[in-house]
């Protein structure tokens, strides 16, 4: 198990793509360097509320005592635009000239919202990528270094910020190449605590924008690449990783040669999950769409959301794609003959990790299906999927992901 006393960071590994990333058990204690590097001199550092709690949160902070440092962790949930106005507030207060993340998704998008927001005038919802009257992105936007505690979203090397509005919970995207962090510290020890059901859903959050990127429309074989290679990665190590929350979560201790593989697992996962971000730059697809409606409409944790719809999303866009279905069915199946046996090992894998089978079992009413319909078809992402999607097809597929029982 971590503890909160600094170890000696070993086999650290550097590379950048997009941005400079420090890889390996260890890492976080690159902190100091990260931010001289960056220019930083009073950080604010952004977190959520179960983070700040941890053990090893509080040296992460002392790590940076040469500096006047403030914190700020009031993020929970899917983040929303009241956090980030409290968020700017305290970087306000705190006169801060840059941002430490640390954490998942949520902290990571409200603190890119933050660093957006810093020298920028206005609401933030006024800076909307694709807003036609919006306003312009002009102004200096402070450095961001990044310290993921998730293998899911990948927003440490994303250039964009998912917020949702208080009121009506729809999703807004916050969008400039400057909002990617300067530098990441990716440290597997820190994920080793998650549990199962948590690893379960970010997970197959990674899956899915691998999976989506890679069936995207337009031409960009870096993206391709990065993405086959990390849907190799979730399929070596998720499941492990779930075992092994489920084995700490059950009082089990570990050997020394069990640590280490939960820590290779981890790792494996935290490539993965920036990867998967790093590749969705190609595009993204239906099945994204389906699970921001849900997040929209039912509170549906994103990740969850987009692994409950996934097997559904992937059958209705296999007769579209079928020579990249079965390429990636050889990815994580290499004796596979036929596309279809990817679909069905992405049911496999959700039932040994967990994943509730149907939005039945997710208890989403069947009643929404009108609402999250319309909320989804005027979601971007399904704008790139490789088969075309009307109304008609996102009931289709929301029916499809009910399960039985569920009428047209």
């Amino acid at each position: 198990m971590l503890t909160a006393e600094p170890t000696q960071a070993t086999r650290l590994h550097t590379y950048s793509f997009p941005t400079a990333i420090v890889f390996g058990a260890g890492a976080r204690w690159q902190l100091s360097g990260a931010v001289a590097q960056v220019g930083m001199q009073r950080p604010l550092v952004v977190s959520d509320r179960a983070v700040a709690q941890l053990p090893w949160f509080k040296p992460i902070l002392e790590s940076l005592a040469a500096l006047p440092v403030a914190s700020f962790s009031e993020v929970w949930g899917n983040p929303v635009g009241s956090q980030v106005k409290a968020g700017l507030a305290a970087y306000r207060d705190h006169q801060a000239d840059g941002i430490v993340a640390i954490g998942g998704g949520a902290p990571m998008d409200v603190a890119k919202a933050i660093a957006l927001m810093a020298h920028h005038p206005g609401h933030l919802f006024e800076y909307e990528d694709g807003n036609p009257n919006g306003r312009p992105v002009n102004q200096p936007i402070p450095p961001i270094v990044a310290i993921p505690t998730t293998a899911g979203t990948g927003s440490e090397v994303g250039r964009s910020a998912v917020i949702s509005d208080d009121e009506t919970h729809a999703k807004k995207i916050m969008f400039d190449p400057r909002l990617l962090p300067q530098q990441v510290l990716a440290d597997p020890e820190l994920l080793l605590g998650l549990p199962a059901a948590i690893t379960a859903a970010t997970g197959m959050d990674a899956l899915t924008h691998l999976i989506e990127a890679y069936l995207a429309q337009g031409f960009h074989p870096l993206c391709d690449g990065i993405a086959l290679e990390g849907m190799r990665l979730v399929a070596a190590h998720l499941s492990d990783c779930v075992a092994f929350a489920e084995r700490l979560a059950a009082g089990e201790s570990f050997s020394a040669e069990a640590a280490a593989a939960h820590l290779t697992a981890r790792g494996g996962m935290l490539n993965a999950s920036m990867m998967g971000a790093i590749a969705f730059q190609k595009g993204l697809g239906v099945t994204h769409s389906c699970a921001h409606a849900l997040s929209t409409v039912c509170d549906t944790h994103h990740g969850l959301a987009n692994a409950v719809m996934l097997p559904a999303a992937m059958r209705f866009n296999l007769p579209a794609a079928p020579e990249r279905f079965l390429q990636m069915a050889r990815v994580v199946m290499p004796e596979a003959t036929r596309g279809e046996q990817f679909i069905d090992w992405i049911i496999a894998l959700g039932d040994r990790i967990g994943i509730p089978p149907s939005l039945t079992a997710l208890d989403v009413p069947s009643e929404s299906i009108d609402r999250l319909v319309d909320v989804a078809l005027h979601d971007e992402c399904h704008l790139l999927n490789p088969h075309p999607v009307s109304s008609a097809d996102f009931g289709a597929i929301y029916r499809d992901a009910f399960g039985a029982g569920v009428a047209a």
